[in-house]
Parts: structure tokens; C-alpha cells; sequence
């Protein structure tokens, strides 16, 4: 049986049921007798790195536009996920098969205006044809039939997110109760706020204490006063990220994508910086900033 498997495992698929089955069957032997030790060492809890990374390095993949690179980065979710479901179904907590059905019943539950059997029909108030019709009938599924609601709408959200991708989840699920600018220039009028309190408090810093702001903890200056001054600062800080957050969503633009489309053009531009400075012999420090700043702008002609 275990060299038919090999067999079926080692033959290319035809139709995405026997392929998916494929993937399914490798696992199998990968975790069985005669199979991998490095994945018969793994457990969900080791794998949880590797998901979160396949995931961004599919979202690395589809903004590159690469197909080739997308459908294998893509391919790596599928395996990762399914490899920990697997493991699961060793331990005998679930199977497989669990995991399909759960994912597929929730779908159905959640898509009364396509399925006519759902369980969510109940909370189908109206003909759904819009994309803000669907959401809302998604999150009354969530709470009334699914027994999902919690104190609060934002504990939906894992604490666990980083900040920024948690902060994108917790205005966009406020908006959803009606906690929302009417119009998007309040949300860019909230900004230019939020900048001038940055300043307010910048300013109180310097004057106050004549310290460099990236100094002020840094330094073991036993001034409680400055500590707490420093700390405001950072609170106002984080409040501007948070209303640049709030009016980015109102622009329909996705901060952590738009982060890091800045990122990787960040990286292209300063690479073209550091090599053309290399090249032409001059070093990389603050004296030479002029020579860097006419090559930054050059950078901008090719990326």
C-alpha cells in the first residue's frame, strides 16, 4: 500500500480533486513510517512561523505580478496549512476531513444570497447586492447565529496582529458600527491634527530638556519628568499613525500594502544611493548628505 501511495504521490495530477488529494497523500507519506524526519519532527506549534511566512511571501509573489512565482508561493500556503491539519489528524484531534467540511459549512452558513439552504437565511433582510449588503449580513450571521458576538466588536481581532495590520482591522470594524467619518476629509482633517499635537509635544521636549528626541530614552538621565514628556511624545506619535491608518481606509487603500509598496521602493532607492556612492568613492555619512540627496532624486527616474 505505502509503494502505491509513493506511486500515486509521484505522478502528475489531472483535475484540481486529484491534485488536491495528491498534496494530501505526500503528506501522508512525509509523516508516515519510512518518511521525512525533519516533518516527522514538526508540530503545529513549530509550523506557526513558517505559515505566517509562506503568507507573506505569497503577498511578496502577487505583487511582483510573477505567475510562476505566485502559483509556487501559493502553493506553499496550501501545503503548510494542510501539513498542519495533517498533524492534527495523527494526534487525532480532528481530520482532514473536518477541516474541509468546517470551512465549507461556514462559507455556505455565510452565503445565504447564493445558497438557499443556509443556515444564515434568516438574517438575509434584504436582496443582497452590494459588497457593504454582504459584510453586514456576514457580521449578523457571525453574532446571531454563530454565537460569535463578544463585549466588543474589536476582540474579534487576534492580539496577537502587529500593530499596524491590528489597527487597519480595528477602524474598519468600528466603521462597520457607524464609529466613522462622514466624509474622507475629516479623516485627513483629523491628520493634520494629530500632526500639530506630534509637534505641541516635540517642542515641550526640546525646550524643556534640550534633548534629541531619539536620545531621550536612551539615555539614563534619572528625570522622570523628561521620561514622562518623551512618552507623551510617543503617545501623539501613535495617534497620528493611527488617524493616517483611518485615512487610509477611508481612500479604499490597505496601509500594511501600501507600507510595503514604500518599503520596497525605500529599498530600491537607497540600494541606488549606497552603490552609486560606493562607485564614485564617496562614503556614506552625514557630511555628504547634499551628494546623497541628488542621487535619491535621480533614483526616483528608475524606481
Amino acid at each position: 500500500m505505502e509503494n502505491e501511495t509513493k506511486a500515486f504521490v509521484a505522478k502528475k495530477a489531472s483535475g484540481a480533486k486529484d491534485a488536491l488529494f495528491r498534496v494530501h497523500e505526500l503528506i501522508r507519506v512525509l509523516l508516515g513510517e519510512g518518511g521525512c524526519p525533519w516533518d516527522k519532527n514538526q508540530t503545529p506549534e513549530s509550523m506557526r512561523t513558517n505559515l505566517v511566512e509562506e503568507a507573506y511571501e505569497a503577498q511578496d509573489a502577487i505583487v511582483s505580478g510573477d505567475r510562476e512565482h505566485i502559483k509556487e508561493e501559493l502553493g506553499d500556503v496550501l501545503f503548510n496549512s494542510l501539513l498542519m491539519a495533517c498533524m492534527y489528524e495523527k494526534n487525532g484531534a480532528f481530520s482532514v476531513e473536518d477541516v474541509c467540511n468546517e470551512i465549507t459549512d461556514k462559507l455556505i452558513r455565510r452565503h445565504p444570497h447564493v445558497f438557499s439552504e443556509s443556515e444564515g437565511g434568516k438574517e438575509m433582510l434584504e436582496p443582497v447586492k452590494t459588497d457593504g449588503a454582504v459584510a453586514d449580513q456576514w457580521e449578523r450571521i457571525k453574532d446571531r447565529v454563530e454565537g460569535r458576538k463578544k463585549d466588543s466588536i474589536l476582540d474579534e481581532v487576534p492580539p496577537e496582529f502587529p500593530p499596524l495590520a491590528k489597527a487597519y482591522k480595528y477602524v474598519r470594524k468600528a466603521a462597520k458600527k457607524g464609529f466613522d467619518w462622514p466624509k474622507k476629509e475629516d479623516a485627513f482633517a483629523k491628520v493634520e491634527e494629530e500632526f500639530c499635537e506630534v509637534n505641541e509635544a516635540l517642542k515641550v521636549l526640546e525646550d524643556q530638556y534640550g534633548e534629541k528626541p531619539e536620545d531621550a530614552l536612551t539615555v539614563n538621565s534619572g528625570n522622570p519628568e523628561m521620561k514622562k514628556a518623551y512618552l507623551h511624545l510617543e503617545e501623539e506619535v501613535g495617534d497620528l499613525l493611527l488617524a493616517v491608518v483611518n485615512m487610509s481606509r477611508k481612500c479604499g487603500v490597505d496601509p500594511n500594502l501600501a507600507l510595503d509598496r514604500a518599503n520596497r521602493k525605500f529599498y530600491n532607492r537607497f540600494g541606488f544611493v549606497e552603490k552609486s556612492m560606493t562607485s564614485q568613492g564617496v562614503p556614506m555619512e552625514r557630511s555628504q548628505i547634499e551628494e546623497m540627496k541628488k542621487l535619491w532624486k535621480k533614483s526616483k527616474l528608475e524606481f
